[in-house]
């Protein structure tokens, strides 16, 4: 009797978290490149009738002093961390060694085209520089469907002759979209725990901070990351850039009349570096991206790229002005093997609705330091 009971409670279980099971079954190794064949997405209530117990919260920790240098010398002892203000207790802690599982997420739509030349360029960045010797990455693309590429695999080969071949798609650009899958993709690789080392989540956008035709709205998408660990970093790309080096050079001299100023920019004229540049005035990021991931079903309408990153404890890099895509890369690249990884069981706090994270270093130059770490999670309720 005990063993049939046993075998009903399985099979109960197994009807109950289809999609958990299908996480745990997605394939191992790499699958050929297949551009435009669409991504199916789970139906928009799978995941919400799920229930969520947060066993585990990883953070990641940059930790920079007045130069803007990283700070490499400290240890679990140097760090102090609460959840809703009660401290926890740290069960993993790492500086830049867990192995990274990398999803590399790329807009290819024909807004960017003339800036695909330079992203096919960015494998062997990815590969070197990012992913590292023990790393694993998967490439998305997306544009108005969202083509998986390459599934997860070591072989930076893969990677980088999946980049180096990447295709343009239509003028779509279903971010949010592609992000649910970049996150959901990433919700089965393993994590750290109190006995082994796992892999760091890492969802590294290439991408306008544009949605189209997503159903996916970024707060969902943001509270999914956040609860399955997920880091976003973000590189901004811009069409108003793939406008003007698309535009030939004008090499005629220009004769403007002593005493006059140049007119403000005429509708559908691209915007100068400057304006875009200036355009998003002082915004507080942090604000923002809380307010998102309360609220989920609300959009949020700018800034979407450096909310996910405020979010989620990654960065935002824009490559308008004076970085370009692959010192942007780098620059990622650097910071990930270079931060700490701070893991805890939540205690002492188990109410529904958002979680606040706080990091603070413990050591005598703690005010000169700079700490950079995820804000929080939202807990939903078993009813939700």
């Amino acid at each position: 009797m005990a063993q049939i009971a046993g075998t009903l409670i399985t099979l109960l279980l197994l009807l109950a978290l289809p999609g958990v099971f299908a996480r745990g079954q997605s394939p191992s190794g790499p699958i050929a490149p297949k551009p435009g064949i669409e991504v199916q997405l789970p139906p928009k209530d799978t995941q919400a009738k799920v229930k969520v117990h947060v066993a585990l919260v990883n953070t990641p920790v940059t930790v920079r002093n007045g130069h803007g240098d990283m700070v490499h010398d400290l240890e679990a002892r140097n760090f102090r961390i609460t959840d809703n203000s009660v401290v926890q207790q740290i069960s993993h802690f790492d500086l830049g060694g867990d192995p990274l599982s990398l999803v590399i997420l790329l807009q290819t739509s024909s807004r960017i085209e003339p800036l695909l030349p330079q992203v096919r360029k960015t494998g062997i960045l990815f590969t070197q520089t990012v992913m590292g010797p023990t790393g694993e990455a998967a490439v998305v693309g997306f544009h108005d469907s969202i083509d998986k590429l390459q599934d997860f695999t070591t072989n930076g080969d893969l990677i980088e002759n999946t980049l180096a071949h990447l295709g343009q798609g239509t003028a779509g650009s279903k971010l949010y979209d592609a992000m649910a899958v970049g996150v959901e993709m990433l919700s089965g690789r393993p994590q750290a725990t109190v006995d082994k080392p796992g892999r760091r989540r890492v969802l590294m956008i290439l991408s306008e901070a544009t949605d189209a035709g997503s159903e996916a709205k970024l707060g969902e998408v943001l509270r999914l990351a956040q609860l399955a660990n997920v880091t976003i970093y973000s590189i901004g790309l811009s069409s108003t850039r793939a406008e003007l080096q698309a535009q030939p050079k004008d090499t005629r001299p220009q004769i403007t009349p002593p005493g006059t100023f140049p007119l403000p920019p005429q509708p559908g004229v691209p915007q100068t570096p400057t304006s875009e540049e200036n355009r998003y005035g002082n915004i507080d990021l942090l604000a923002l991206a809380v307010w998102a991931v309360e609220h989920i079903h609300d959009q949020v309408k700018d800034h979407a790229l450096e909310v996910a990153a405020t979010a989620t404890g990654g960065a935002h890099l824009s490559t308008f002005k004076d970085r370009s895509i692959e010192k942007a890369i780098d620059e990622i690249g650097g910071e990930l093997h270079s931060q700490y990884t701070i893991s805890y069981t939540p205690t002492g706090s188990h109410a529904a609705g958002y979680h606040e994270i706080k990091v603070h270093v413990v050591r005598n130059d703690a005010k000169n330091l700079k700490v950079r770490a995820r804000p929080g999670y939202y807990r939903t309720t078993p009813e939700s």
